[in-house]
């Protein structure tokens, strides 16, 4: 090898670092120096496990589920999913349709190795997460952004999504209640969607939905049910939010027969099946006890309630209405090109830097999202930090002219 040689994959030089990771690590790191730091970055529930489910899982080990599993799910969770998609989403998906990954991460990486040749274009709601658009990037596909501003609470129209559609696309990806938004998509708008998409039968749907017990509108609708494209759908979803089960890594999709086949072959050969008394706490995650799943939901709709309210204390903040997740993505243009005399904040990125080194307060710049006028904001942290670090915010951005 002559010293010129790059040693990394050009795939690898072209793959941006997760923002939300970034900004955890740059909170750390402030941290090491001594500073305060109020970290509202991560998309990650600062709830605890249900009691039950951890007993489950407590229960699987001592039982011995210890042992590799079915690569495509436990038998005992997967009807359980299957179940769980009749009963809460109307979505009929018999068990072999259902792939458990681990996390829901996975679930759309493998979709879009199984799905995607070079050049293929995939349709993204933007604002969107982070990952879609380099997980597309990196399976060869063409992330194509449909976007809608915070005047139209981030929910592009029938006729942009028309648009969008070529012979080259392959599927439409978006996530509702949306992260990084909390955009929620309704009947009207997810069956005006499945219109547009009705006479493109080259075109497939991954509807993301890992925060749909995170719903403030008491009607979570999933497109799947509309049969304009039933059979056209893969609805992804998983336990980290809606359960707290961030670090027990279970996510899972219902989709055609033959695309969770492909993704089961995708999966067999890139990490096999996810732990198995994850698996055996999640199925009694889906079947049991909903109570916890809703309080946290109730503590996150008062958090939603004083952020929002907050941050229309503050000159310049423009923030949505989300109705879902916990996030709220507030556009702050009107502080590009202000400066405390020694800062110049000129976009998104400048904006939330100045925040974390003047405020110590983590954010995370819009323009990981699709959106360079607005930064995410996660209030998954309890009420006291909230309001402190909304309130030294309003400090720091009261400097800038």
């Amino acid at each position: 090898m002559t010293a010129t040689q790059p040693v990394l994959s050009q795939r690898v030089q072209n793959l941006a670092e997760s923002e939300t990771l970034k900004m955890a690590r740059m909170a750390r790191e402030m941290r090491a120096l001594g500073h305060d730091v109020i970290s509202l970055s991560l998309g990650e529930p600062d709830f605890d496990t249900p009691d039950h489910i951890k007993d489950a899982a407590y229960q699987a080990l001592k039982d011995g589920y210890t042992k590799y599993t079915p690569v495509s799910g436990l038998p005992e969770l997967t009807k359980a999913i299957s179940e769980k998609f009749k009963r809460d989403n109307h979505l009929d998906y018999r068990p072999e349709q259902i792939v458990v990954s681990n996390g829901a991460k996975q679930t759309i990486y493998n979709l879009c190795q199984a799905l995607l040749d070079p050049g293929d274009e995939v349709v993204i709601f933007a604002p969107y997460w982070v990952s879609y658009w380099e997980i597309v990037k990196l399976s060869g596909g063409v992330p194509v952004p449909v976007y809608a501003g915070v005047d139209r609470e981030f929910k592009p129209t029938p006729e942009q999504l028309a648009a969008a559609i070529t012979p080259r696309t392959k599927f439409v990806l978006f996530s509702s209640p949306c992260n990084p938004t909390g955009t929620v998509f309704d009947r009207d708008e997810l069956k005006a969607y499945a219109e547009v998409l009705a006479p493109h039968d080259h075109v497939y749907v991954v509807s993301d939905e890992i925060y749909e017990y995170i719903n403030f509108t008491h009607e979570h609708v999933s497109i799947g049910s509309f049969p304009e494209v039933k059979d056209r759908t893969i609805t992804v979803n998983g336990f980290a939010k809606g359960f707290a089960m961030t670090g027990w890594r279970l996510g899972y999709m219902g989709a055609p027969k033959f695309i969770a086949d492909a993704c089961t072959k995708i999966q067999g050969q890139v990490t096999s099946g996810a732990a198995s008394f994850s698996q055996k706490a999640g199925a009694i995650a889906l079947m049991s006890d909903m109570g916890p799943t809703n309080a946290m939901r109730e503590a996150f709709r008062e958090r939603r309630d004083i952020v929002l309210s907050m941050l229309e204390e503050i000159p310049g903040i423009h923030s949505n209405h989300p109705d879902g997740a916990f996030y709220v993505f507030p556009d702050v243009s009107a502080y590009f090109g202000k400066t405390d005399g020694q800062t110049l904040v000129q976009n998104a990125d400048d904006f939330c830097d100045y925040i974390m080194t003047s405020a110590y307060v983590g954010l995370v710049s819009g323009s990981a999202f699709g959106d360079p006028n607005c930064f995410r904001l996660s209030y998954a942290a309890s009420e006291d930090q909230l309001r402190e670090a909304i309130r030294r915010m309003k400090d720091v951005l009261g400097r800038l002219r």
